[in-house]
């Protein structure tokens, strides 16, 4: 059975491109112009994942976004921003939307972005005890931490912090959210140490980090899990 994208942006061109694009990929694709017609589909039909513009003529596309987490709490939403706007991409993080693309967006990295916002809530229904990607395991029962193999060593808050960018593999997390999860510092440099320090232990070279990223003027991602597409 196809997965289903609900695609929402009132402009008629991006909503045809966006329906061209997944559909040669396998996806079902339904589209609204608003907000209104967005939840009234997702109130009747099954959706797998929503594509979301900030810019939409009858709500705020933040409160639509705040809306379907209501509703949907754990549905996959990508939302759709202008360049030039990074406080809207924050907001919408913080909102709890899965990553964001700036318009224009070529359909290939679109494309990538669906398949690890899937691949994190694949993960997460499956609640896997053991996290891999490249050479970083992490062990959340037991709570150890590997790579190539070997134990690495962290300090209880580098752990905390591991910990919730694990949970949201994949995912751009906001400074802001990953202060708030681990209940420390308002003070964003205080987290730059973290990541830092974290980099040192996990990354073949922490100055060109392939497992730990960074989102400027965001906050930072770590790579989605080593699991095959759900596509």
């Amino acid at each position: 059975m196809s997965l289903t994208i609900l695609a929402i942006d009132d402009e008629p061109p991006i909503r045809k491109l966006l329906r061209m694009g997944l559909t040669t990929q396998g996806y079902a694709v339904l589209d609204a112009p608003n907000g209104k017609t967005a939840l009234d589909i997702l109130a009747r039909d099954k959706v797998h994942l929503a594509i979301l513009d900030l810019g939409l003529p009858d709500m705020r596309g933040h409160d639509l976004l705040r809306r379907i987490r209501e509703t949907h709490p754990d549905l996959p939403v990508i939302v759709l921003s202008s360049r030039d706007d990074e406080p809207g991409k924050v907001e919408a993080l913080d909102l709890g939307a899965d990553d964001y693309i700036t318009k224009p967006f070529g359909m290939g990295e679109l494309l990538a972005r669906i398949r690890t916002a899937l691949r994190h809530q694949l993960a997460q229904q499956g609640e896997r005890p053991v996290f891999r990607v490249d050479r970083l395991s992490v062990d959340l029962v037991r709570r150890i931490v590997r790579i190539d193999g070997a134990e690495v060593k962290l300090t209880p808050r580098e752990y905390d912090f591991l910990r919730i960018l694990v949970q949201h593999a994949g995912k751009a997390l906001t400074h802001a959210q990953l202060m708030k999860a681990v209940s420390t510092s308002s003070d964003p440099q205080y987290l730059r140490v973290y990541m830092r320090s974290l980099r040192q232990k996990i990354e073949a070279d922490p100055e060109r980090p392939k497992i730990l990223l960074t989102e400027t003027g965001i906050g930072y991602r770590l790579r989605a899990p080593d699991i095959g597409p759900t596509t």
